[in-house]
C-alpha cells in the first residue's frame, strides 16, 4: 500500500495518528474533486447543446462507462505498482481527455472519444481511493474513513460546481450562450484541465513506503458472490441518477447549465456532511440494514422521477423532482456499505483491493447495458416506463440485500503495513 497504515483516534478519522501523513494524497483527491465538479457541472448541458438526444445519451454513456467494465484489463499493467503510480497515471489520462475537449470542436464522435479518455482516468482512481481509506482505518471504523474521504471529495466538487454558474454569469459568456455559442463550456473545460494538472503535480510528490501491494490480475472468489450481485444492482441504480435524472431535468423541465450546476453543487455540499454521517450509521447499525434502507428509498425515488409531471403542475413538478434529485444524491452515499462488507470478509489488503476492482467491473457490466437500454426505453416508451423499470430493479435490490449476512468486525485489522 502506498502510505503507511496505523491506528486512528477515538473519532475514527481518515488516516493514521497524523492526518498530515496523508496530506498530499488528500490534496490530490480534493483537486481531482474540483475538476470533477467543474466537468459534471456542464457535461450534460454540453451534450444537449451538441444535439445528443435521449437514445443518443444512452449511447454516449455506454462509451463513458466502458472503461469501468474493462477496469481489470486497464489495471493489469499496474498489478505490481504502488498506488501512487496509478494515481499519477489516472490524473494524467483524465487531463489528456479534457485537453481533447478544447481541441476537437463540435464533432460528436470525437467528443465521445475524449469523454472516454477522461473516463479511463476517472475509473482508475475509483478502487485506489476507497482501498486507501479503508486501509488507513482501524477495525470497525471503515465506514467513517470512507465517509471522511468522500466528504473531502464532495468539498472539492462543491467548489467546482460553484464556479460554473459564476463563469456563465459573465456577461460575455452569457451573450455567447444566448447566441448559441459554446464559449462558457470551453472556459469550464480549461478550468478542469488546470485543476487536473495541479492534482497531477501534487501526486508527483507522493512518497513511497517500504514494500508494494501486489494485486492479482483477475480475482474472482466464491465468497464474494453476494458482493458481485450487489454491484450489479448498484450499476443499474447509478445510471438512473448520473445519466437519466440530469437529462430528465434538462430535456423535460428545461434546466439550464447554471441551474443544474448549482443543484449538483448543493448535493455535493450536503454530502460533505452526510457521507460521514452515513459512514457512522454503517458502523453503528451495520452495512446490511443500510443496504436495505437505501434500496427501499430508491424505489420511491424512481417512481417520483417518472410520475411527478403526471401528478403536479409543471413548476411544482420541477421543484419536486429537484428535491427528489437531492434525496437521491444523499442516499447514493450508502453504496459505501458494500465496500465495508468486502473489508469484513477479506483475509488481507491484497484480496480486498483486488475484489473492489473486480466489483467495479461487475458494476459496469450491467450499467453499460442499462445506459443503452434505458435511452431506448425512454425514446420508445416514455420516461414513465424507464423509471418504473428502475423501481422494479430497486425491489430486486432490496430482496437481494436481505440475503447479505451480518458479520461482526474482527478484533484485529485485516490490514497490516
Amino acid at each position: 500500500m502506498d502510505g503507511e497504515s496505523g491506528t486512528t483516534g477515538p473519532i475514527g478519522r481518515f488516516g493514521s495518528r497524523h492526518v498530515e501523513r496523508y496530506g498530499l494524497f488528500l490534496t490530490a483527491m480534493m483537486l481531482f474533486g474540483i475538476g470533477v465538479g467543474l466537468f459534471y457541472g456542464v457535461r450534460d448541458n454540453y451534450l444537449a447543446w451538441l444535439g445528443v438526444g435521449k437514445a443518443g445519451r444512452g449511447v454516449v454513456e455506454f462509451f463513458r462507462e466502458l472503461p469501468g467494465l474493462l477496469l481489470l484489463l486497464l489495471l493489469a499493467p499496474f498489478y505490481r505498482q504502488a498506488e501512487r503510480h496509478i494515481i499519477r497515471f489516472a490524473l494524467g489520462i483524465s487531463a489528456l481527455g479534457i485537453l481533447g475537449f478544447l481541441l476537437v470542436g463540435t464533432n460528436v464522435a470525437l467528443v465521445v472519444v475524449c469523454l472516454t479518455i477522461w473516463s479511463i482516468g476517472e475509473h482508475l482512481v475509483m478502487p485506489v481511493r476507497r482501498s486507501y481509506a479503508i486501509h488507513s482505518a482501524e477495525t470497525g471504523q471503515e465506514g467513517r474513513a470512507l465517509g471522511f474521504l468522500m466528504g473531502l471529495e464532495n468539498a472539492g466538487r462543491v467548489t467546482g460546481f460553484a464556479v460554473v454558474p459564476l463563469i456563465f454569469a459573465v456577461p460575455a459568456v452569457r451573450l455567447d450562450r444566448d447566441a448559441g455559442g459554446r464559449a462558457g463550456f470551453m472556459v469550464v473545460f480549461a478550468a478542469v484541465g488546470a485543476a487536473l494538472i495541479l492534482a497531477f503535480a501534487v501526486a508527483l510528490m507522493l512518497a513511497g513506503t517500504k514494500g508494494q501491494l501486489e494485486r492479482k490480475r483477475l480475482y474472482i472468489c466464491r465468497k464474494f458472490m453476494r458482493y458481485y450481485g450487489l454491484e450489479v444492482f448498484y450499476g443499474a441504480r447509478k445510471q438512473v441518477f448520473f445519466t437519466f435524472a440530469p437529462y430528465l431535468l434538462i430535456l423535460h423541465y428545461g434546466a439550464q447549465t447554471e441551474y443544474l450546476a448549482s443543484l449538483l453543487g448543493i448535493c455535493a455540499l450536503i454530502n460533505i456532511f452526510m457521507t460521514p454521517v452515513i459512514g457512522r450509521v454503517i458502523d453503528r447499525i451495520g452495512y446490511r440494514m443500510v443496504m436495505i434502507g437505501d434500496t427501499v428509498i430508491l424505489f420511491f425515488v424512481c417512481l417520483a422521477y417518472g410520475f411527478a409531471h403526471r401528478i403536479f403542475p409543471g413548476p411544482i413538478a420541477f421543484g419536486f423532482v429537484t428535491a427528489i434529485f437531492i434525496i437521491d444524491s444523499i442516499v447514493s452515499g450508502a453504496s459505501m456499505a458494500s465496500s465495508v462488507y468486502v473489508s469484513r470478509i477479506s483475509k488481507d489488503k491484497e484480496e480486498m483491493t483486488s475484489t473492489l476492482s473486480t466489483g467495479i467491473s461487475v458494476n459496469h457490466l450491467f450499467s453499460v447495458a442499462i445506459a443503452l437500454i434505458g435511452g431506448v426505453i425512454w425514446e420508445a416508451l416514455g420516461v414513465e416506463i424507464l423509471f418504473i423499470t428502475a423501481a422494479v430493479m430497486a425491489v430486486g435490490n432490496t430482496l437481494f440485500a436481505m440475503t447479505i449476512p451480518k458479520i461482526k468486525s474482527s478484533s484485529r485489522a485485516i490490514i497490516e503495513s
